[in-house]
């Protein structure tokens, strides 16, 4: 049976953080932006995930990056590839020919390679499938989102990963049911504030720039089984982007202070602060890696305080599925009445929880 949530609430004795990479360059502004553009906007995009993932690697932090299934692909003749057969014309018409020489803002490889060797470990997961379609677009058939998915790990394949942790394009929720039959144990959820409910729209945008200038503090999140096997960790806060129109009004500050507060509470209420970000937002300013590094520093010196450990998504995963086959799972998901007389967990729940599941 799925854990309740206030079950998963027990399971850790310090604060989380996971941080999710999605990572997909020009697939990601499909119907955006031209390659002309995009690299006008972000401007050393391809050096920025280098830049990124040294800086982990350096700080001993383990993420969970998210990639296109289609920036692991050597070489693609575009869009009359074999591998998008099944994607409707109208998506894939503006993919290219060519490979990370001839296209590199379509094409990585090497780089995804190059994540899969990186010490310490990082995740690779998979980011809306082979071409970043939108499940919840109106060419999203069921036909069309099983082959999105089934080439994008395919494509993962090539380099020797099979993902098992998935985040959806623009953060658009559909066909859950199907992650499970390839393989997929957990997925990056919508953040769980009205400014992400309301999705891409101008309310949305606006109250997510209230947010912003307001420094709201990140809710804390926990794992919820979604369906049997299926894990929901959602996402609390992303990187606000940093283009010089937007740091006129909201300056660049808020964002390490928004970090700072989700860190802070996810500490105090020993949850998950997730924290997302696209490696093209830190190109956008010239301050962009200054504030990431910032973010970077006030996690480690958490992390070395012991106030925080870091995982990735199928770590996080991993742990939940170890303690529900503990011998005692049973009688901790199901604690006596007077052990859950409110709506959340008790201490004396957590308790029992820590002596039946040693910690990772």
């Amino acid at each position: 049976m799925p854990m309740t949530n206030c079950a998963t609430r027990t399971l850790f004795d310090r604060g989380v953080a996971i941080i999710s990479i999605d990572t997909e360059q020009i697939w990601g502004y499909l119907n955006s932006f031209n390659e002309a553009q995009f690299q006008a906007r972000y401007p050393n995009s391809l050096e920025a995930h280098g830049r990124l993932l040294t800086s982990l690697q350096v700080s001993g932090v383990s993420a969970t990056w998210f990639v296109v299934g289609g920036m692991a692909l050597r070489s693609s003749i575009g869009a009359h590839d074999r591998r998008m057969a099944g994607i409707p014309l109208a998506w894939k018409s503006q993919i290219p020919t060519g490979d990370e020489c001839r296209a590199p803002l379509w094409y990585r490889h090497s780089f995804v390679r190059h994540l899969t060797d990186a010490l310490p470990l990082q995740e690779v997961g998979l980011h809306g499938g082979l071409t970043h379609l939108i499940w919840t677009d109106a060419l999203a058939t069921p036909e069309v989102v099983n082959w999105e998915l089934a080439e994008g790990i395919k494509a993962l394949e090539e380099v020797h990963v099979r993902p098992c942790s998935f985040s959806y394009g623009w953060d658009q929720e559909a066909y859950h049911e199907i992650l499970p039959s390839q393989g997929i144990r957990v997925y990056r959820g919508r953040t769980p504030v009205f400014a992400y409910r309301l999705g891409r729209t101008i309310p949305g945008a606006l109250l997510r720039a209230f947010d912003e200038l307001t420094s709201a503090t990140p809710p804390t999140v926990w794992p919820v089984e979604v369906l049997p096997g299926l894990w929901n960790i959602p996402s609390s806060l992303f990187l606000y982007p940093m283009a010089r129109w937007r740091t006129r009004v909201i300056r660049l500050r808020s964002r390490i202070q928004r970090f700072q507060k989700g860190l802070e509470r996810a500490c105090r209420l020993k949850g998950i602060f997730h924290f997302c970000l696209h490696p093209e937002n830190l190109v956008e300013s010239k301050s962009g890696f200054a504030v990431w590094e910032d973010i970077l520093d006030r996690l480690i010196r958490a992390r070395d305080r012991g106030d925080v450990e870091i995982l990735t998504m199928s770590e996080a995963v991993s742990r939940i599925e170890r303690c529900r086959e503990s011998s005692s799972y049973s009688s901790w998901l199901h604690p006596p009445a007077e052990a859950t007389a409110s709506a959340d967990c008790t201490i004396g729940t957590a308790a029992r929880f820590k002596q039946s599941c040693p910690e990772t």
